[in-house]
């Protein structure tokens, strides 16, 4: 019997603003990362309430640029889970202003961690500790 495919979901949708852009028009590379960090957050609330925290992210190579006035699309699945982690993929997609097509932009593995008030990471089977 095979396995159930992952589930991709819809996280976050946001759209581009003039704050969010350097000096070409493009928006800043952090403001994507911080994104995609948000996003995996949200995937792993999926998995319980918990205090959930980024332990890593991946190479992130950026395919295409977000240009001012796109609507960026953050997709998540969970890959792993762990005692105390969660292991997400973020594929993350533009939908253009001026023509609507949508453009691959870049994609990350994002590890996020549940822990307890204090920062020690927790197993996050358990109650939620929010």
């Amino acid at each position: 019997m095979t396995p159930p495919a992952p589930v991709r979901t819809l996280s976050l949708r946001v759209g581009t603003l003039p704050r969010d852009t350097n000096h070409y028009g493009t928006i800043f590379g952090g403001v994507i990362l911080s994104y995609i960090d948000q996003a995996g957050a949200f995937e792993a609330r999926h998995h319980g309430r918990h205090r959930w925290v980024t332990a890593a992210i991946d190479r992130v190579e950026f395919k295409a640029p977000v240009h001012l006035g796109d609507v960026v699309n953050f997709y998540t699945t969970t890959l792993r889970t762990g005692t105390k982690s969660v292991t997400v993929s973020v594929d993350v997609e533009a939908e253009r202003f001026a023509t609507g097509h949508t453009v691959h932009v870049t994609a990350a593995t994002v590890v996020m961690v549940a822990v307890d008030a204090s920062g020690t990471p927790i197993p996050f089977r358990g109650p939620p500790t929010v």
